[in-house]
């Protein structure tokens, strides 16, 4: 699986109408609610607000797509096809369209839209998708040094640290490495 790093945009004309593909990286269904009404915002004047996402949450995959007035399977089904065709999750792809006047008919909607994200798709900066374990950690003073040395070579980072009589922190690491770094220090999987 893979994933997207950053948002992206792009622009198209097709036969004077205007198509904006934007995708972002994203990881609940109201984070992806929340950009999609500040597109919303940004583009009062758009006809259509399209959009497509892929996320994996703790109760398995949420996909969604929504046509936004098209007809039915023209606009968002094309748009989740290129996120499902490139293997994409924790993603959403939005595309705005404003009316130029002259109708595309299913077809050319269909095209339009699917271009559009595959386009979009294409501008982004995509890598690897990489599961995360969550661990917390209670530690003498002693031990910190390296214990950040040895999260460092896990590709692990601290997200929370307390100081009190001993150290706690909740740690990210990448699930593959999770069992190795917990042989070499006690912790507790959130």
């Amino acid at each position: 699986m893979l994933s997207v790093n950053a948002e992206t945009a792009i622009e198209e004309q097709i036969k004077k109408s205007r198509f904006l593909g934007f995708i972002t990286p994203c990881q609940s269904e109201s984070e992806a609610k929340i950009y999609i009404e500040s597109l919303r915002t940004q583009h009062q004047a758009a006809n259509h607000i399209v959009f497509s996402y892929k996320i994996k949450t703790e109760k398995g995959l949420v996909c969604r797509f929504y046509d936004d007035g098209e007809p039915s399977g023209t606009a968002g089904k094309p748009i989740f096809n290129y996120i499902e065709g490139n293997d994409l999750i924790n993603t959403l792809v939005v595309v705005v369209r404003y009316f130029g006047g002259i109708k595309l008919g299913a077809g050319g909607l269909t095209r339009a839209y699917g271009n559009t994200a595959k386009q979009v798709i294409e501008a982004a900066n995509i890598s690897e998708y990489i599961q995360y374990a969550h661990i917390k950690f209670t530690l003498d003073y002693n031990q910190f040094q390296n214990f950040e040395y040895q999260l460092k070579k896990h590709s692990g980072t601290i997200v929370d640290k307390q100081f009190a009589g001993q150290i706690n922190c909740l740690v990210q690491i990448p699930e593959i490495e999770a069992d190795k770094f917990l042989a070499l220090f006690s912790g507790e999987l959130v």
